[in-house]
């Protein structure tokens, strides 16, 4: 299995920026499927985005148009850029990792919080 471990969270005001970055070991890191995850108290884990081994990336409605995922092969790096952050994105954010063709997220990071104040 890949290892994960996230990095960047903090506390953000709302409409403002945060990086976050998981950085992966283990195994070769390009024939991944990566995505991001976050869970707000009292909630369920939620998707929030998802990039392919080609850089085809998918986002959940709540997140479109604010945040972007990217890869970097060469670092063995994952990165979620969050924009316009709104208090609702409040939550510990996991990143996760599923073979390419694989069925399900198998590796996951311990997450990192980011907390939005308004």
């Amino acid at each position: 299995q890949l290892q994960l471990g996230e990095s960047g969270g903090g506390l953000v005001q709302a409409g403002g920026s945060v990086r976050l970055s998981c950085a992966a070991s283990g195994r070769t890191f390009s024939n991944y499927y990566m995505g991001w995850f976050r869970q707000a108290p009292g909630k369920e884990r939620e998707f929030v985005a998802a990039i392919s081994r080609s850089a085809r990336t998918s986002y959940a409605d709540s997140v479109k148009g604010r945040f972007t995922i990217s890869r970097d092969n060469a670092k063995n790096t994952v990165y979620l850029q969050m924009s316009r952050l709104k208090p609702e994105d409040t939550a510990v954010y996991y990143c996760a990792a599923r073979p390419d063709g694989g069925i399900e997220f198998g590796s996951w990071g311990q997450g990192t919080q980011v907390t939005v104040s308004s």
